[in-house]
């Protein structure tokens, strides 16, 4: 699904200030799979989501996306990968001040062109996956950080696609409210089939996903796999924030 080799990422290119942020990254994350991508404040863990993302693009090296050649893509082809194949939950919600958690989920699908019923019965179903259903017509200024997060999570959902792609999901909440949103990314794995790519710097988080991989200074200094990874969610199980 995600095959990334000898991808580096550099700026001003040729001049005595040029700094190369990502140095020969190699990753490959098979479908399905639940991966956290841990690091230090500047060891270039945005720069790598940006570009798995297809946000931006590597200086060098190659990176296929779900058979997608991303260096080849036009800027029209990776917005319709952003739309439809990545599901994106930021640290700081990003949701539209202005709209409720039912317009919020239903914008991506806007975006993809899906009928307004349609969209509406499927930002309802993903509003009650997340036990926001009572909360649908609520502004974000009206929500908790968590809920506000519940909601981001159900927008990533949105046009169904096959990557979650979390940047620090947890990093603006409390610890209390933080746990119950990795539990919901963990009910979202198991019971959605998601790929999960996780990125933050709470290593005691990560390890609760089936692989860590660690970069300082832009390099992968370590890969652990979790023999241990297993959590289970009764069915209809609710997660309140």
């Amino acid at each position: 699904m995600i095959e990334m080799k000898n991808i580096i990422k550099s700026f001003y290119i040729g001049t005595p200030n040029q700094l190369d942020i990502l140095k020969n990254i190699d990753i490959n994350v098979r479908r399905g799979e639940f991966v956290s991508i841990v690091g230090a404040s500047g060891s270039g863990k945005s720069t790598l989501m940006n570009i798995i993302g297809a946000l931006d693009r590597p200086t060098s090296g190659s990176y296929i996306l779900d058979e997608s050649n991303i260096n080849e893509s036009s800027d029209n082809h990776l917005s319709e990968i952003r739309n439809k194949k990545i599901g994106f939950v930021f640290q700081t919600f990003n949701l539209i001040p202005r709209s409720t958690a039912l317009k919020n989920v239903e914008l991506p699908m806007l975006y993809a062109g899906m009928d307004k019923k349609t969209r509406i019965e499927r930002a309802k179903k993903l509003l009650e996956l997340v036990d926001m259903q009572e909360r649908l017509t609520h502004l974000p200024n009206e929500l908790s950080g968590g809920q506000k997060q519940r909601v981001a999570i159900a927008r990533a959902l949105a046009n169904d696609p096959s990557i979650i792609l979390a940047d620090e999901p947890t990093g603006a909440l409390d610890s209390s409210t933080g746990r119950l949103v990795m539990d919901l990314f963990h009910k979202v794995h198991e019971t959605q089939g998601k790929t999960i790519v996780f990125i933050t710097h709470n290593y005691e988080l990560a390890k609760e996903t089936e692989r860590i991989i660690t970069l300082r200074d832009g390099k992968i200094i370590s890969e652990e796999y979790n023999k241990q990874y297993s959590r289970r969610f009764p069915e209809g199980e609710k997660l309140c924030l």
